[in-house]
């Protein structure tokens, strides 16, 4: 698999370590060049092909806003700042994200996954594409968990739950976690064998052991229908 060749743009130093050492965790990601301004990026983006942008807004000499505006052939950007007041700024640019420092792990996570998400080809990412084709005996979707891309079988998955920044895949050998979003899943997942009963629970049809209005029965655990389904699981149960 190719590697993602990042730039990491910032003239403070401790943000740059951050931003690699959150990066040296990614297997397919390595780090081309540490800027301190706009300048050394102007510099560093003609030396050789750059995928990726970690891009700090306020830089000496030249910012990321006017950086990004100069250039005509940019690559995917993911603007970092300690100032919550650019972020409007940042998404006119067609950026990719917008971490605020501190930029915790989690966070980071889920920038690389807009960034797969929208701007590798469907060959380099680290899941299958949307649509899992029609009739492949023992189908599986590729899922980043930790620093590992996990292959988990569709008839292992029981449910998928949704909490705060991350996804829970209850398996029959376990749980994964992943920095994904349950709409990423519901998008993939095939409707027949697959279904949202909730903004937090994505559920696999085959393990319903009951159902009422108001809850799924789902192997030994009780799930709630959120209000807004009812209607929806209802008919698709029926």
């Amino acid at each position: 698999m190719k590697k993602v060749n990042c730039i990491i743009a910032d003239d403070e130093v401790l943000s740059s370590d951050v931003l690699e050492n959150y990066l040296s965790k990614l297997e397919n990601y390595q780090v081309v060049a540490t800027c301190k301004n706009g300048i050394e990026v102007f510099t560093a983006l003609k030396a050789g092909t750059v995928d990726l942008l970690f891009l700090d807004i306020e830089m000496p000499q030249l910012t990321g806003l006017e950086l990004v505006k100069s250039l005509k052939n940019s690559p995917s950007v993911i603007f970092t700042t300690a100032f919550r007041d650019y972020a409007v700024d940042g998404y006119e640019l067609n950026a990719i994200d917008y971490l605020l420092k501190p930029i915790s792990f989690d966070r980071f996570l889920r920038a690389i996954d807009k960034f797969e998400t929208t701007a590798l080809p469907s060959t380099s990412r680290s899941y299958l594409p949307a649509a899992l084709p029609p009739g492949v005996p023992n189908p599986f979707i590729y899922v980043k968990s930790a620093k590992k891309t996990v292959k988990v079988f569709l008839k292992d998955i029981i449910f998928f739950e949704g909490i705060k920044e991350s996804v829970k895949i209850k398996t029959v050998h376990g749980d994964i976690v992943t920095y994904q979003t349950l709409q990423d899943f519901e998008q993939r997942l095939p409707d027949a064998e697959f279904l949202r009963i909730h903004r937090s629970f994505i559920i696999a049809v085959d393990r319903i052991r009951a159902y009422s209005t108001t809850h799924v029965e789902v192997d030994d655990l009780d799930l709630p229908i959120g209000q807004s389904y009812q209607r929806f699981v209802r008919d698709a149960l029926k």
